[in-house]
This record gives C-alpha cells, sequence and structure tokens, in this order.
C-alpha cells in the first residue's frame, strides 16, 4: 500500500532569505569549491563596486555616475579564480596541519596565516592585478616596491584580529564567506574615509 506523502510547503510561503540561506548551505556541502570561488567573485566584484560609487560621489556632486567596468571585472575574476579556491584549500590544510587539539592551536593557527599565507597571498594580488591591468614586470616591480610593505603592514594590523576570529572559532567551511564579509565591509569602510 502506498503511504501518503506529506504536503510541501508552497516556496512562496518561504521567505526569501531563508530560501537563499538553504541554497546556499546546499551548495556548500555539494559544490564547495565552486560555491566558495562564485561567493569570493560577487563579493569581490561588489566591493568593488560599492568602493567605486563612494568614490565618485567623494569627487563629483553630479548624478551621472560612470562604473569601471574593468576594475569590476578585475576583482571578480581575482575572488573566483584565486581567493576562493586558494582560501578553500589553505583552511582545510589548516585544519590538518594544526587540529584544535594541538597545544597552543589558536596561536599556531594565527602565525602560520599572519606570517606565511598573508605575505603571500598580498603578493600574490599584486602579481595578478598587475597583469590583468596589461602592466609589464616594471610596473610590478614599482608597485611592490612603493606599496607591497605598507600593505602587508597595514594586514596584519586590520586583519589580525578577524583572522583570530577566523582561523579559531568559525567553521571551516564558513571561514571564506567569513573573510569575504569581513573583506567587503572593511573595504566599503576605507572608501568611505579615505580623503
Amino acid at each position: 500500500m502506498p503511504t501518503a506523502s506529506k504536503p510541501i510547503r508552497e516556496l512562496a510561503d518561504v521567505p526569501i532569505h531563508t530560501l537563499l540561506l538553504r541554497t546556499y548551505l546546499q551548495l556548500l556541502h555539494s559544490r564547495p569549491v565552486l560555491t566558495k570561488a562564485l561567493t569570493s567573485g560577487i563579493l569581490s566584484a561588489l566591493g568593488n563596486l560599492l568602493s567605486q560609487n563612494i568614490e565618485q560621489r567623494r569627487k563629483s556632486k553630479s548624478s551621472a555616475r560612470n562604473v569601471d567596468l574593468v576594475a569590476l571585472l578585475r576583482f571578480a575574476a581575482y575572488g573566483l579564480f584565486f581567493t576562493g579556491p586558494l582560501s578553500h584549500y589553505f583552511y582545510l590544510f589548516l585544519e590538518k596541519v594544526v587540529p584544535s587539539s594541538a597545544p597552543m592551536a589558536g596561536l599556531r593557527r594565527l602565525l602560520l596565516e599572519r606570517l606565511i599565507i598573508a605575505p603571500a597571498f598580498l603578493f600574490l594580488f599584486f602579481i595578478v592585478m598587475n597583469f590583468l591591468e596589461g602592466k609589464d614586470l616594471n610596473s610590478l616591480n614599482k608597485k611592490l616596491k612603493d606599496s607591497y610593505w605598507s600593505a602587508l603592514k597595514m594586514n596584519w594590523k586590520v586583519w589580525t584580529p578577524f583572522q583570530f576570529i577566523n582561523v579559531n572559532y568559525i567553521p571551516v567551511e564558513f571561514r571564506v564567506l567569513f573573510a569575504n564579509l569581513v573583506a567587503f565591509f572593511w573595504y566599503t569602510y576605507l572608501s568611505k574615509t579615505r580623503k
């Protein structure tokens, strides 16, 4: 004898935020790298778009807004192909190398991320952006010489508390999202406060 199925709640009855969260969690489970890559790409592009908008408002009183689509695509590409996938594998690697049960795991995780991964990731950012901007090796060398050390010091200063929380308290499957959201809000804040 067939069993009666339970009625399924109409999708119209489910709030959109619940549907989005449910879909995100399902995708995070079934396709974690792709989901994190897409999330990173989208949030990077949105952060760049918001930053451009804030910068244009500051410079001009006119209502006409020009979006630098090439810059937006550069940030989206970096998030999609680098931030999302590399961060996914780094956080998994970190769990294996420094499990929660290891002595002083929190400090060891933070030091590994801050002293090895952050400098390498920032260096990669400079290289990829230089390439995507169509600039040559001389331009990269100048940019590294002029900006890398100050950018790294700022990274250590700003990101250390967030990364401590991320690598020690955020579940591994949500660490890329947490870092993306912090970056989004941080760069938005910087855009608003820059003179």
